[in-house]
């Protein structure tokens, strides 16, 4: 079943040339902190170009009821007018935020150190993610918290009363805890110290200089140590959001793929810490450049222009570039299918607490549509059969999992079979247009497939 509604059975089937410009959505990171961020400032943030995905719109939701004016103006454009830095209040009702791990554990970090109460809930999915991650070094500032078994999902947090701040050393690599430690340090006092051994997305330290806060970064043999000055006034700010990597990971690995593509994927962000994936894909010999560099809001951009890769080969992925290619890897498991040998892919047991447990996911889809696919607690391998050679015909579970549904309907499209997914449905988080732009491009996406 979908979170949002009955499940949408789709299919994807053997295509032309995918051609032409896909104009992906708004990138899902920096469209969340825009909101929670707007939502802490004095005055009235404007932001163009946020991802009208229901993950981002659940965010909103959020916002209103903790105080905060948010404005939808149509075409991407909303408006947030703050409440300021500790000024949120008290909700009177649960916090719903769906299917998404990012919006809720953002929300918690951003009001755990207002003394209000809170209860928070998600679908299935989100329900059985675990949350402790978040909630163990919120507790360090005098927040607490009560949920089910394992940390689970509905569960309450007492925001501090008389919060402290922490000096937290993130013990995997994860922006979603970093995040949510940084945003309860804005209403504590003093420096808020977090401190992680393997660099991950910086969207929140951009964002939050960029609103005014003091927060400095500093490489040490500790690792990244990231200082904060909590109850600053935020300063409202304009915000362009750039297009979403993630998202323009499946027209681009699409292309790839499909004998005689060509398909021009503008204004991306690439942000360092989020670019892994097209990194891959140019050292398996991808045929991926950059066009019209340039900043756009403090985030490098580029137009990304992708075409038919025949001769793609297995490589072994560095394990420290998993955190900047974290949600891209069940998608690099497709283009490793068509590639020639084994691509190895270590450092990614994050992938087994995301929407599903997105390894074995993958792993289960691949095999059922004639990939070898070996696997570990945190590594997994994919022997790819090359160009044309993947048989394709199964049907593939989503998990819930919008990565995981797109993922497979990319795997179809250069099959011998058709390739379906038991449910589509998700897809509507994260890329609400996945379908009508491949479809654009060429691409042979149906609905209501058996």
């Amino acid at each position: 079943m979908s979170g949002h509604g009955d499940p949408i059975p789709m299919m994807s089937s053997a295509c032309g040339p995918l051609s032409g410009t896909a104009e992906v959505p708004g990138d899902k990171s920096i469209s969340h902190r825009a909101l929670i961020l707007g939502a802490m400032c004095i005055g009235k943030t404007t932001i163009e170009g946020l991802l009208e995905g229901q993950d981002v719109l659940d965010t909103a939701r959020a916002m209103r009821a903790f105080g905060a004016e948010v404005t939808d103006h149509g075409g991407g454009s909303w408006s947030i007018e703050g409440v300021g830095v500790g000024g949120f209040a008290e909700p009177q009702g649960v916090i719903d935020c769906g299917n998404s791990g990012t919006g809720v554990r953002l929300i918690m970090g951003a009001m755990a150190t207002s003394p209000i109460v809170a209860t928070f809930n998600g679908d299935a999915s989100l329900n059985g993610r675990p949350m402790a991650r978040v909630t163990d070094p919120l507790s360090a500032f005098g927040c607490r918290s009560v949920g089910r078994s394992g940390g689970r999902l509905p569960m309450t947090l007492v925001g501090a009363s008389d919060p402290v701040p922490v000096r937290y050393v993130v013990p995997v690599p994860s922006a979603q805890v970093k995040s949510a430690v940084l945003l309860a340090g804005l209403n504590a006092p003093g420096q808020t110290v977090v401190i992680e051994a393997e660099a991950t997305r910086d969207h929140t330290e951009r964002m939050l200089a960029g609103f005014g806060a003091e927060i400095t970064t500093e490489q040490t043999e500790e690792g990244r140590v990231i200082t904060l000055t909590g109850q600053p006034e935020l300063q409202a700010q304009h915000i362009e959001v750039p297009r979403d990597p993630s998202s323009a990971a499946f027209p681009v690995c699409a292309a790839l793929i499909v004998p005689g593509s060509d398909v021009l994927v503008p204004g991306i962000g690439l942000n360092p810490t989020r670019a892994g994936l097209f990194t891959t894909l140019r050292e398996m010999g991808a045929d991926l450049t950059y066009e019209n560099e340039r900043e756009e809001g403090g985030e490098p951009v580029a137009d990304l222009r992708a075409r038919f890769s025949p001769d793609l080969r297995g490589i072994e992925v560095p394990p420290e570039r998993a955190a900047s290619m974290i949600d891209e890897y069940p998608v690099l498991s497709v283009v490793a299918s068509y590639a020639q040998g084994q691509t190895v892919m270590r450092g990614v047991k994050e992938l087994r607490v995301k929407e599903s447990d997105r390894i074995d996911a993958m792993a289960v889809g691949l095999r059922a549509n004639g990939i070898e696919v070996d696997e570990g607690p945190d590594w997994w391998t994919v022997t790819g059969l090359g160009h044309g050679n993947v048989p394709g015909g199964a049907t593939c579970a989503s998990h819930l999992d919008h990565r995981i549904a797109m993922s497979f309907l990319i795997l179809g499209m250069a099959a011998q079979k058709p390739v379906s997914v038991d449910d589509g449905g998700p897809i509507a988080t994260s890329f609400p247009i996945f379908e009508p732009l491949m479809q654009q491009l060429g691409a042979q996406v149906a609905r209501n497939a058996t």
